[in-house]
């Protein structure tokens, strides 16, 4: 790695699958910006989310650390001021940390680390879509039902349009004001745009990309709800995937604009590379590209998240800058629990931190340089949410996932063999010493009725404090970005206002020197002055 401390861009994506960019193999979907950081980069083909839900994979992340050891459980679960983030660690090392875009903060600490925040949220900060494990059977508002399918197609303007614009916006425009402000501390700027998630519209620009009748279907039918397992037979249930009759129509107009989304969303990355290039700071910057976790999108009939099927907990992740490897595929597991360390290894220059708490990730430096692990890697993941009442847990290592819940039958996969995970190999007895080692480590690792009763005991909390605080005078936690006006622009403030527009020019010219001996242009003048 170079000896001088590299900038860090983080750029999220929400709901992004894999296995729908051209990155990973897919034939249609047009990612140019994204593609040519592949090819200058590094590709982790096996890379997860640690929780196959937008908050709970956010917090898990920057804190490095599970979802069950933060609290993390839910999409309404308060992400503690006291849990350190890669941002918190970045900013101890000396460096400048902004946030632009999407974070899913809930709770009063909307910062987390992060010293400058450019934009509000697109989600709520409170504790309204807390799930209930007691009254599973009462009806909740959930934001993922059939209506993001069956209205899937071409929209002039949404409100996630209007929110990547502005991210996009403000976050370039970050970029532009590091490039000509005094501050020389390396920087650490996350980016985090709220498409391709569901609702399922695009621009007709965008969407006019494909062809209609090119639109791949998915691969694996919808699977009879009596054969699928009892976690997927839940989520049917949950997303209310019997409230409409889903024909191939939808299926194929909710892909399109998938697609349609992501090629939109990647022309943002694109205003980002661009304004390093414009600036002079591309060369001296690692880019991380990566997404909190992957969408169904129709695959064995089922839709959004929420599992531990490939599509919906793998995740993209793409590096590229100064001391990466160049046109290199990793093939060993890793997840988002590890982007901590590589930080933390990148900003220390490979210096050891001493770490505020236990950190379930590893860094990804050798990864990054082209080495392969020795041994194979085990991914952790756990879903604490909506559609089950008891935790499951996911391991995943070399070509085989296991999948667990007190509830449940167990589930393994041979992902070599069978990518799709149609076949439940668990109980098989050529597997049986893989399967009990497996069984074995997740006891070990976790001790789900204690976590169950924790889940429990903070949704009944949670519950109960947002209906009283629906009670009288409403004052929220959202966040809302704090400019001042007064130092925008043309002020009369302390510089002379020719300097203050000079100073912000890329790039910086000094003025000609003055030459007090030529003669004064007479179409110069002002009027009436003589």
């Amino acid at each position: 790695m170079p000896a001088r401390r590299p900038n860090l861009l983080l750029v999220m994506f929400d709901q992004m699958a894999p296995q729908s960019l051209g990155v990973y193999g897919h034939p249609l979907v047009r990612t140019p910006h994204l593609e040519a950081l592949a090819e200058r980069g590094v590709v982790f083909d096996r890379a997860y989310c640690n929780s196959p839900l937008c908050a709970p994979s956010r917090f898990s992340m920057m804190a490095g650390q599970l979802p069950s050891r933060i609290g993390a459980y839910d999409n309404a679960a308060e992400f503690a001021s006291d849990v350190p983030t890669f941002a918190h660690y970045l900013r101890r090392l000396g460096y400048r940390t902004a946030l632009a875009g999407k974070m899913h903060f809930v709770g009063p600490d909307q910062l987390h680390g992060y010293e400058d925040r450019l934009t509000t949220d697109v989600y709520p900060a409170d504790f309204g879509w807390t799930a209930d494990w007691l009254h599973p059977e009462q009806a909740q508002f959930w934001f993922h039902n059939m209506q993001s399918v069956v209205e899937a197609g071409v929209y002039a303007r949404t409100l996630n349009l209007d929110y990547d614009e502005e991210v996009a916006y403000q976050a370039t425009r970050h970029l532009y004001d590091i490039a000509r402000d005094a501050d020389e501390r390396p920087f650490f700027l996350t980016v985090s745009f709220i498409q391709p998630h569901d609702p399922y519209m695009a621009p007709q620009p965008y969407w006019d990309l494909y062809d209609h009748e090119q639109i791949d279907m998915p691969s694996v039918a919808p699977i009879p709800l009596e054969r699928r397992d009892p976690h997927s037979q839940r989520l049917y249930h949950t997303c209310q995937m019997d409230q409409y009759r889903i024909g191939d129509d939808h299926v194929r107009n909710a892909r399109h604009a998938y697609y349609a989304m992501m090629a939109y969303v990647d022309d943002q990355l694109g205003a980002l590379l661009r304004a390093l290039e414009s600036t002079g700071l591309r060369d001296g910057t690692v880019v991380f590209a990566t997404s909190d976790h992957g969408d169904m999108l129709g695959e064995r009939g089922m839709w959004y998240k929420m599992s531990f099927f490939e599509r919906s907990v793998r995740v993209p992740l793409l590096v590229q800058g100064p001391g990466v490897g160049e046109g290199v595929r990793v093939g060993d597991s890793v997840s988002l629990l590890d982007l901590l360390p590589t930080f933390v290894e990148l900003a220390g220059d490979g210096a050891t931190m001493d770490y505020a708490a236990p950190i379930d990730g590893a860094s990804l430096l050798p990864q990054l340089g082209g080495a392969t692990g020795a041994e194979p890697r085990t991914v952790p993941a756990e879903y604490l949410a909506e559609g089950t009442t008891e935790p499951v847990f996911m391991l995943q290592r070399g070509r085989h996932k296991y999948v667990s819940c007190k509830s449940d039958p167990a589930q393994l996969f041979d992902l070599e063999s069978d990518p799709h995970e149609l076949e439940n190999r668990s109980g098989q007895p050529e597997l049986a010493e893989v399967e009990a080692a497996f069984a074995a480590e997740a006891i070990e690792r976790w001790r789900g009725d204690e976590i169950r009763a924790r889940v429990v005991a903070s949704q009944r909390r949670r519950l109960f404090l947002y209906r009283a605080l629906q009670q009288g005078q409403h004052r929220g936690w959202d966040y809302e970005p704090r400019r001042d006006a007064t130092r925008q622009y043309n002020r009369n403030l302390a510089n002379e206002l020719y300097d203050t527009d000079r100073n912000a020019r890329i790039p910086r010219r000094d003025p000609p020197p003055f030459d007090s001996d030529s003669e004064p242009d007479p179409g110069g003048q002002i009027p009436g002055s003589q």
